[in-house]
């Protein structure tokens, strides 16, 4: 008995001195709220008390302590608000994930010493650029997985909810929303693509062969080619960082010291290597620079570790919020090479309060080889500077397949995503819906294996036919996927007569692209059309037409038949035959003021065409029939030659025509944006004016980048021109002394020189008719204005500086104009 009494009072013992030494134990990671990266290095500690340390590298922390020295811990870090955690006395063990909301770094880089260390270091990454820059390599290639999320917040998604369509799938959105961010966010769409990359320095060349690919519902196979990373150029030892269509300086710039303030505020070892903490910030307000930090090796002065946002002056467009970051990871003992880019950007189209999409894009970088002949090898397989493979199946891997492939697990939100779509995508309620959605949006309905549509063309007014209404029908790729046929027939209340259009178009090869495209229309033809500019058939168009000037209209009767094929290089050909028929019907000279000789008709014309094209490297965004042009990063040559032959389907003239063009877009950092075109021409013949070269004029208060604002429709006429267009636009100009008002400015210059041959002249220019001809004399006109009013409007103020004298009484030198566009 004494031995069992000993025994209890021993264990008592023992339990009370457990019991008092029970350790309080804290372990966390600190996180930016927005890119969800650790934040390395921030200070924790208890409030009022001297106990604290710093988070890890990977921004970990872990407190094991006899009991809790205050119920706060205070979390801070430059570049965020202080973070408090309130501690819950009672409890022994917490694990918690913290997410720092940003700050500034104003003022962490406030320097108030005599020599400044920042800028020291940031000497130094400049000088050793040459050493650390991963382009130095002869050549190199890598594995990359890109994946790119999609999610939707400050949506109201009980309304959403509401939606007829979408009650089947409520319960399905709503067990997806993510509630612990706040606001609760909706993730909507994933994809995810792995590849091979190929760089060489010299002769320049690239190569990615897409080896798989995960779109997750969308079978665009144009798409796949922008998922690798052929067209990711940011490069943070760059002078100029590209977002979205802006180019923002780099922190590593050669002229960085001209832009940012510098601030070494920590200098810390990881993985037994020294390096710098170095934050920095705009030094002016209104330029287009960021803020943030990097981690500097003190040896080689290579850059760990770059974390960027935009400063709250930036001038872009629905961006309410911007991380972009990149890793670095030495390859060998002393070479440093990108491993990772984050790209985390918040576009909000209505404001900060209204719904935003939050765009994520993850990249990683494995199986780095530099300067390998197995490189060269591959390059060697290219045909052009730059390709892109998609492997045949790329599209078609399971999920075995991508749980093995994959760097990274997919996270509880990647994966709802995918479960999500692919629900949606199943659902028959669902596919009505979007089918409504496009039709809004595209004016295009898909019925079965037609497509009717677009609905804005169903009914519109002019002053020739008045009310006009038009009906659309046309096949879609599920009719046939190398053939679609589409046809209109239009009815004009005034003139009561019926107009068409009849249309084949056969497509054979994509890629390079071939097709055959021929159709007849009849209808009415309302003069210069081009990109951009506001139609004149419709009623907004009457309402900013300028005073005092006829409207004009012309009928078309026009058969036409082209060939179009494509090579590899970029260079193309299109050759067409083309038989039309003009009939003046209002404020121009009628058809019989032409009288010919034979059995032609007046204003009737038979010509075959070739139109040469060249566009290295350009890229498209295509359907399964059309495409629309990206750009290329060189200028586009066009030349067309066109031969008119008379006798022909009652054509009456005989004539030759060659037009030629150069144009292209192409950023000049700090300095904006340029976009010119170069073009002339040259018509051989005696022909009446609609043969002849009528120049781009502008009847309308809209501004029409492609025309000349302060010249009417058919006021010049020409056989023979040359002209230049220039825009610059340079970004905030003197707006950024008002960083709030995100205005930018511009200049525009165009200038056109022609001239008519005596016998034209004497053709065309009967009384009553108001033509005019440069004769030799500089038509020009200059331009400023006010872009990005309220994000989408611009103003422009064009002067007709030459001719000095102007020709026609109500003529006036100066005119002001609007527009709308859509830009970053």
């Amino acid at each position: 008995m004494r031995r069992l009494d000993l025994i209890l009072t021993l264990s008592f013992i023992l339990l009370a001195f457990g019991i008092h030494a029970q350790k309080k134990i804290i372990s966390g990671q600190i996180r930016d709220f927005h890119s969800d990266e650790p934040i390395p290095f921030a200070s924790v500690y208890f409030k009022g008390t001297t106990t604290g340390m710093l988070s890890d590298s990977a921004g970990s922390f872990l407190f094991t302590l006899n009991h809790w020295p205050s119920d706060t811990l205070l979390i801070t870090c430059v570049g965020y608000q202080p973070y408090k955690l309130y501690i819950d006395p009672a409890k022994d063990s917490l694990t918690v994930l913290l997410g720092m909301e940003r700050g500034t770094f104003i003022e962490g880089v406030k320097v108030k010493v005599r020599v400044n260390k920042g800028l020291l270091v940031w000497r130094k990454i400049v000088r050793n650029k040459p050493k650390n820059d991963r382009y130095r390599f002869d050549n190199f290639s890598y594995e990359l997985y890109n994946k790119l999320e999609i999610d939707l917040k400050n949506f109201n998604f009980r309304g959403l909810s509401k939606l007829r369509p979408l009650r089947p799938v409520t319960h399905l959105i709503n067990s997806n929303i993510d509630s612990t961010e706040m606001p609760p966010i909706l993730p909507t769409y994933l994809t995810e693509a792995l590849s091979d990359y190929y760089y060489q320095k010299k002769p320049q060349e690239r190569r990615e062969v897409i080896k798989a690919a995960n779109t997750n519902g969308v079978e665009n196979e144009s798409i796949i080619k922008f998922l690798g990373g052929m067209d990711q150029n940011i490069d943070i030892y760059d002078n100029f960082i590209p977002v979205f269509d802006k180019s923002f300086v780099s922190p590593a710039s050669d002229n960085g010291d001209a832009y940012y303030n510098y601030r070494v505020t920590d200098t810390q070892f990881i993985n037994h290597r020294k390096f710098y903490h170095l934050v920095f910030a705009p030094k002016h307000h209104g330029e287009n620079t960021f803020e943030g930090d990097c981690w500097v090796n003190d040896t080689t002065f290579a850059i760990q570790k770059m974390n960027l946002r935009l400063g709250k002056d930036a001038n872009v467009n629905f961006l309410e919020k911007l991380s972009l970051i990149q890793e670095y990871k030495l390859i060998n003992d002393s070479t440093w090479f990108l491993s990772k880019d984050k790209f985390v950007a918040d576009l909000a189209p209505f404001g900060k309060e209204s719904f935003a999409f939050v765009g994520r894009k993850t990249t990683t970088y494995k199986n780095v080889v530099t300067n390998d002949s197995s490189v060269t090898s591959e390059l060697a397989k290219n045909r052009l500077q730059e390709e892109i493979v998609t492997l045949k199946g790329a599209a078609e891997k399971n999920k075995e397949y991508w749980n093995i492939s994959r760097p990274d697990t997919l996270s509880k939100n990647e994966k709802a995503i995918v479960k999500m779509i692919d629900t949606l995508m199943n659902a028959p309620v669902f596919k009505r819906f979007t089918n409504t959605i496009n039709f809004i949006g595209t004016g295009y309905l898909n019925v079965g294996n037609y497509q009717l549509g677009p609905w804005y063309n169903v009914y519109t007014y002019n002053l020739w036919e008045g009310s006009r209404v038009r009906f659309d029908l046309g096949t879609n790729s599920k009719f046939n996927r190398k053939i679609w046929l589409h046809a209109y027939v239009a009815y004009g209340f005034n003139d009561k007569k019926y107009k068409g259009q009849a249309e084949i178009f056969y497509l054979p090869h994509k890629n390079p692209r071939m097709y055959f495209d021929a159709y007849y229309i009849n209808d009415l033809d309302f003069g210069q059309d081009y990109y951009g500019e506001v139609s004149s058939d419709n009623i907004f168009a009457l309402a900013i037409r300028k005073k005092n000037i006829p409207v004009k209209y012309m009928n078309i009767d026009e058969k036409h038949f082209e060939f179009y094929k494509a090579t590899h290089s970029g260079f193309s050909v299109s050759a067409s035959a083309i038989n039309k028929s003009f009939t003046p019907l209002r404020n121009l000279p009628p058809k019989d003021s032409f009288t010919v000789n034979g059995t032609g008709n007046p204003l009737t014309t038979f010509q075959v065409g070739l139109k040469l094209r060249f566009a290295y490297l350009e890229k498209f965004l295509e359907n399964n029939f059309f495409r629309t042009s990206l750009g290329s990063p060189y200028p586009i040559t066009e030349i067309n030659f066109n031969h008119g032959i008379s006798g022909i389907l009652k054509s009456s003239y005989n004539y030759s025509k060659i037009s030629a063009s150069v144009y292209d877009y192409f950023k000049i950092p700090p300095y904006g944006s340029v976009y010119y075109n170069v073009f002339a021409g040259r018509t051989f013949g005696t022909l009446p004016y609609v043969l002849l070269d009528i120049q781009p004029g502008n009847e309308l208060y809209y501004y029409d980048k492609y025309a000349f604002n302060m010249m009417n429709k058919y006021e010049f006429i020409s056989d023979k021109y040359v002209g230049v267009n220039v825009e610059n636009n340079f970004g905030n100009g003197i707006f950024r002394l008002i960083p709030k008002l995100k205005f930018r400015q511009f200049w525009t210059a165009k200038a056109l020189w022609g001239g008519l041959s005596p016998a034209n002249v004497a053709l065309n220019f009967l009384p009553g008719n108001n033509f005019q001809t440069l004769n030799g004399r500089t038509y020009m006109e200059l331009g400023t204005g006010v872009d990005n009013i309220l994000h989408v409007f611009r103003i422009d103020f064009i002067w007709r500086v030459l001719p000095a004298t102007l020709d026609k009484k109500g003529d006036h030198p100066f005119g002001i104009f609007g527009s709308f566009r859509l830009s970053f």
